[in-house]
């Protein structure tokens, strides 16, 4: 989405369906979704919530505050793409018909408290809201799982934004409060409580970015040539051990496939400890992760690195580092408990004084 999503009335009496769906913050594990490694998301309490009802015709009519509150429409069969937000409504319906699931017309009305292009997959959680209406209300026979590959399938092929599958996975399957362990590859999930010696703080930049063109897309296409340089098939493929291989390569191949082995071992290494309930390595690694990010995939933002570098020097925060596609977004960081909320807005009001950039505290609210 491009723009954040606000309420709307309706007074179309109870709709047939409802639904809600997490943001997520990823702990650890940054532009490996797609290259079949390891990631480790945190669903959060911000959420995107959907009511739909049900139309006899073929009509899509969706209600948002975008425009002054006017509504956007198109009919089922005659999706098409360009029409900004309503895109991945319309994908949906697209992919939908297109996998041989019967739907008729509806009418949405979508709010939520998500920052679009804030890092925090809101689009995922669009997509996973509206699909878990329409599944609601046209009985469609979709599990979790199955939501999760739509909405990825909705994005890639209709919005043309190439995402991996980590968000609408965490969207659709995830706990808010725990995080899940998922390897893309196999698809092996592992609901992971968090050590009760740290709090998760998520600061808002006041940077959007997006996922469709610009830099996500040319990381994604660097990655796969790193991959056929290297002879695997995905970057997961490559280790640490593979490193001397891996500096060979031609720049900035190079640099992106380095990210990618180290960043999968930094995910292995952040779930050990949170299986052992210990808190000691997770600020260490979630810095490394930040320099590689900003030094070898070359997707942080120098405003960024400032608000990044603002928090690691904070004395109760364990580490901190970039968060999302890059290029903008959030920024996450872990504080000794019962500090994220002080620490946090120190750091907006600093930040702003530095930059001139509007950061929001997102988490804790």
């Amino acid at each position: 989405m491009d723009e954040a999503l606000h309420s709307t009335a309706s007074s179309r009496g109870p709709p047939d369906a409802r639904s809600e769906t997490p943001a997520r913050v990823n702990l650890i594990g940054e532009h490996t979704d797609y290259c079949a490694g390891l990631v480790l998301p945190l669903p959060l309490q911000l959420r995107t919530r959907v009511a739909l009802w049900r139309r006899p015709d073929r009509r899509v009519l969706a209600h948002t505050g975008l425009g002054g509150g006017a509504e956007s429409g198109y009919q089922l069969g005659d999706e098409e793409p360009g029409r900004g937000w309503l895109d991945y409504v319309q994908g949906l319906t697209a992919t939908l018909q297109r996998r041989g699931h019967d739907i008729g017309g509806f009418e949405l009305d979508i709010t939520s408290d998500i920052p679009a292009g804030g890092g925090l997959a809101s689009s995922a959680a669009l997509g996973v809201a509206v699909l878990r209406a329409l599944r609601e209300a046209f009985r469609l026979p979709l599990d979790g799982l199955a939501v999760a590959h739509l909405v990825q399938a909705s994005e890639t092929d209709f919005v043309g934004a190439p995402v991996g599958l980590m968000d609408p996975l965490a969207a659709s399957l995830g706990t808010p409060g725990r995080a899940l362990f998922i390897d893309t590859r196999s698809l092996a999930m592992e609901d992971l409580a968090l050590p009760p010696g740290m709090q998760v703080g998520v600061i808002h930049s006041g940077i959007s970015h997006r996922n469709a063109g610009g830099t996500y897309a040319a990381r994604r296409r660097e990655a796969d040539a790193a991959a056929r340089a290297l002879g695997v098939e995905a970057l997961r493929d490559v280790e640490e051990a593979d490193l001397g291989r891996v500096a060979a390569l031609p720049p900035p191949l190079d640099k992106r496939a380095r990210h990618v082995a180290t960043e999968n071992a930094r995910v292995l290494a952040f779930v050990a400890a949170l299986r052992a309930q210990a808190v000691a390595p997770l600020g260490p690694l979630l810095n490394a992760s930040h320099r590689s990010l900003r030094d070898d995939y070359e997707v942080s933002h120098p405003d960024v690195d400032v608000l990044v570098a603002l928090a690691q020097a904070e004395p109760d925060v364990l580490g901190a580092r970039m968060t999302g596609g890059g290029c903008g977004g959030a920024v996450l960081f872990l504080s000794v408990p019962g500090r994220a909320h002080a620490v946090g807005s120190r750091l907006v009001e600093v930040y702003q004084h530095k930059t001139g950039r509007p950061g929001t505290l997102l988490v804790p609210a």
